[in-house]
């Protein structure tokens, strides 16, 4: 007993000073300030694979480098055509790791959702200047509503577009073109069996990304303008459906300047994340009516939208009733509706 009360005694006496604590997990102040890596060197982001990306730097297709991305960058989508800044070994040897500390603000991007339901937009290409929507004349047959929603994809994602109609020994392209006519948009029209010097001129010293169904001819082109390209080209199925040859987008130089990136093969291009004032927007004669129209209005004149500013503008000659007709087409085709 007396060893228990000796023993308490000695533990009443002890001070602040005599007890020494430990401290926890956590306990030092964390800085949110992050190193400006001033000396980060410029790349572009070519590829992607689980993980990694492949980088030119500086741009140059010779000075291709491995890199992951920085802890500081977070979630932060990174995606072909990204421009990044990198640190770390840029030597790009084997067995090497650059890391990406920074991504540029982007000029353009390429959306796109998995259908019109999906609330879940997908980045598929950054920075691309055009996009050339490509479609082939016969086998498969064009398909009009999928030409208008990637139309609509660049217009509301700051790419210019550039409709590139393929197998044209097989069909003639004028009754396209025509139904195209009064959206204004440049079209390419190539040949299986020749060259296209206007589609290599088009190309040239731009970034262009490609995009079109599987079994248009897409990696066809690629391969023709970009020697060595080496992609699988797969053959139309029974049912108008190719294989899908390219399986992640890859941005490929090209031996006259520029870059062009393949995109995968896709059945659908869903548009859920436009509104329909970002359409109207990319139409200069209507924006400033648009903003007249009622709240909610869908743009789409008729019973749907009766009270729509828009058919003012026909009706005072500012504009033509077919590029009125021409939007409302692209509206409709956001919604997935046929036209």
């Amino acid at each position: 007993m007396a060893r228990r009360d000796r023993r308490q005694s000695d533990w009443r006496s002890l001070d602040e000073s005599d007890v020494r604590i430990r401290p926890g997990r956590g306990s030092r102040p964390r800085s949110k300030r992050r190193p400006a890596h001033a000396d980060a060197v410029p790349a572009m982001v070519v590829a992607v694979d689980r993980g990694r990306w492949r980088c030119a730097v500086n741009s140059d297709p010779d000075r291709i480098v491995t890199a992951m991305r920085a802890r500081e960058l977070g979630r932060t989508p990174i995606v072909v055509g990204d421009r990044v800044g990198l640190v770390g070994d840029v030597s790009g040897k084997p067995d090497t790791l650059a890391r990406m500390v920074r991504v540029e603000p982007r000029t353009s991007v390429l959306r796109r959702t998995a259908d019109d339901t999906d609330p879940y937009e997908r980045m598929v290409v950054a920075n691309a200047e055009q996009l050339l929507i490509v479609t082939s004349l016969a086998d498969p047959e064009p398909r009009t509503g999928f030409l208008d929603r990637c139309l609509v994809a660049c217009y509301t994602g700051g790419l210019d577009p550039v409709l590139c109609l393929t197998k044209a020994d097989l069909a003639s392209p004028d009754p396209l073109l025509d139904s195209y006519a009064d959206l204004r948009v440049p079209a390419v029209v190539t040949r299986h069996d020749e060259d296209s010097t206007a589609l290599r001129e088009t190309l040239r010293d731009r970034v262009s990304a490609l995009v079109g169904h599987s079994g248009v001819g897409k990696s066809t082109l690629v391969n023709r303008v970009v020697p060595g390209a080496d992609l699988a080209i797969g053959e139309v199925s029974a049912v108008g459906k190719g294989r899908h040859t390219s399986v992640s987008a890859v941005a490929l130089p090209l031996p006259d300047g520029g870059w062009v990136i393949d995109t995968p093969g896709v059945r659908s291009f869903g548009l859920a994340h436009v509104t329909p004032d970002e359409v109207v927007a990319a139409f200069p004669e209507f924006a400033e009516a648009a903003e007249e129209c009622p709240p909610h209005c869908g743009h789409l004149g008729g019973d749907e939208d009766p009270d729509c500013a828009l058919d003012d503008v026909v009706a005072s000659g500012a504009a033509r009733a077919s590029r009125l007709a021409s939007l409302r087409r692209l509206l409709i085709s956001r919604t997935g509706a046929e036209v």
